[in-house]
């Protein structure tokens, strides 16, 4: 039988942005070619021998029939170096709620934005779709330059794989075994749009933190909006997710992180996820009021965690490592943009994060700006590439200023049982900010050390002095975080939590039982 191929160009068109100030959640932009093999047509008599494929998985047989009434489209199949996979795209708006189970030999087709129901609004009503899709462990989902998921407000996802079966969102090359260890920037990504409180209001004269005040997903052919004014807004749940090679361009700094959320509200569950090679942020929360657990970013050719309008957020145990020669900031807190008095005003709380800078751009491992509040404890943050300065904070207010709950203001920046082994550890800020500022709120903290020399092993775990450090105890941070024995993300008795569920990569080595993230897994 003579195999029938197509073409398919995926693309959408640069819009022009409207900047709100801060910055923006954008989608993906221009296609590239994906050929994919459609279904099998009669063969004709005598049929030739098929070419073997390689790898060791074959194709399923068809898509499964699911819930949503305009169903899974099979897609014909696709090849790469583990074998032959059926492809079934999903539909671009799931209008019923669905499962997406894991079959042997199947994928998961993103084909430019899919919706999870429509967009419910800044309020609950009994309009709402209430579409929730759930994801079985072991799925794995890709997409090309135009695709990425968007979980609407007032609808839900469950995606929850397993430290065995973890959940992979990743490119059409990935599948193919196309990619090297640089690769990045192939797909959108996934967005979280939820209803809590966002600042930065795209409605002039809008009250930040209110139901008026709303953000948008820009560059979707229609909108895609976020905010409210509900902080235990729920999202639904990702546990045990990897999302790699995201963030494709849609025109200059415009493009999508790995994971983007949009008012998320507290009622989400954020465990167990790895951003791997973003050609923009690993993460970014824009506003929302959300707790999030074992977070890896890896290879983030922006910033590894970068925090804005609002967002009050909580998180404990995460490691954040830069490509040699890739990347700004592991961490980005914030505009300086005119709105710096917005309420809610952002509040960041990390405990036990492991840091390992390398940046190529070398102005800051850590940039903290906007009038944020912000908080570091427990924590080890390294500079490998020997030209970027630890510590960054810009404006006095960011700085120094005093608590005043009338403001939502918490107080000055907190350094606790924080390290930095830099050969730079502190640096200037705007507003007259200077070294000698950011290094005397440093030493106003606990147990911090600028002149530490780590001894982590394996990039990122603990050696004898990471756990020789008094620790801060991150409970009276409020109830989410648990006390820990030691600083860092990986010590004595919590050095098993990053295993089965990553993907290996030249940058570093998670676990020597699990694939390399240019490949897929096979179970």
């Amino acid at each position: 039988m003579t195999n029938l191929h197509r073409s398919l160009v995926l693309g959408c068109s640069a819009l022009a942005l409207a900047s709100c100030g801060a910055d923006e959640i954008v989608s993906p932009g221009t296609g590239g070619d994906i050929i994919i093999n459609p279904p099998a047509t009669p063969a004709p008599t005598p049929a030739p021998t098929p070419a073997p494929t390689s790898g060791t998985v074959t194709a399923a047989a068809g898509c499964p029939t699911i819930s949503d009434p305009v169903g899974l489209t099979d897609s014909g199949t696709i090849s790469g170096p583990t074998g032959e996979y059926r492809v079934c795209t999903l539909p671009a708006v799931f209008a019923a709620s669905s499962t997406l189970p894991y079959i042997e030999g199947l994928l998961y087709r993103i084909n430019g934005r899919v919706d999870v129901g429509t967009d419910g609004g800044p309020v609950a009503t009994g309009a709402d779709t209430e579409v929730e899709l759930t994801i079985e462990p072991g799925a794995i989902l890709f997409s090309s330059s135009a695709g990425w998921l968007n979980v609407n407000r007032g609808n839900t996802i469950q995606a929850n794989g397993t430290a065995e079966r973890p959940i992979i969102f990743t490119s059409r090359d990935n599948v193919q075994g196309l990619n090297a260890a640089n690769a990045s920037g192939q797909w959108g990504g996934v967005v979280l749009s939820g209803r809590a409180p966002v600042t930065d209001c795209i409605a002039p004269g809008a009250t930040p933190g209110t139901t008026a005040c709303e953000r948008q997903v820009e560059g979707a052919a229609q909108p895609a909006l976020f905010g409210g004014a509900t902080t235990n807004d729920s999202s639904g749940s990702l546990t045990f997710v990897q999302i790699r090679y995201s963030g494709f361009v849609l025109s200059g700094d415009n493009e999508l992180q790995s994971l983007t959320t949009g008012g998320v509200g507290s009622g989400t569950t954020l465990n167990n996820i790895m951003s791997y090679n973003s050609s923009d942020d690993g993460v970014e929360f824009f506003g929302g009021v959300m707790n999030v657990s074992n977070l890896i970013v890896v290879g983030a050719e922006d910033d590894s965690l970068d925090t804005d309008t609002g967002v009050k957020a909580n998180m404990q145990n995460v490691i954040a490592i830069q490509r040699p020669g890739f990347g700004d900031t592991i961490i980005e807190a914030d505009s300086s943009n005119g709105l710096e008095e917005d309420t809610p005003r952002q509040n960041v709380k990390i405990s036990n994060a492991t840091f390992i800078a390398n940046s190529g751009v070398g102005d800051q491992a850590i940039r903290i700006r906007g009038f944020a509040d912000y908080t570091i404890v427990n924590s080890v943050l390294i500079d490998q590439s020997g030209n970027t300065p630890c510590l960054r904070v810009d404006n006095p207010e960011t700085l120094n200023r005093a608590a005043n709950a009338g403001i939502d203001e918490a107080g000055p920046v907190v350094f606790n049982s924080f390290v930095l082994d830099c050969a730079t550890d502190f640096r200037s800020g705007s507003g007259g900010v200077t070294a000698a500022d950011v290094q005397t709120r440093f030493n106003a903290g606990s147990n911090n050390n600028a002149g530490f020399t780590n001894t982590l092993s394996m990039t990122f775990i603990n050696g004898a002095n990471e756990n020789g450090v008094a620790v801060f105890d991150p409970t009276s941070l409020g109830a989410f975080f648990t006390l820990p024995t030691n600083i860092g993300a990986v010590y004595p008795g919590n050095d098993t939590w990053f295993q089965g569920w990553t993907c290996n990569s030249a940058t570093v080595t998670f676990d020597s039982a699990v694939s390399d993230c240019t490949s897929l897994p096979i179970y």
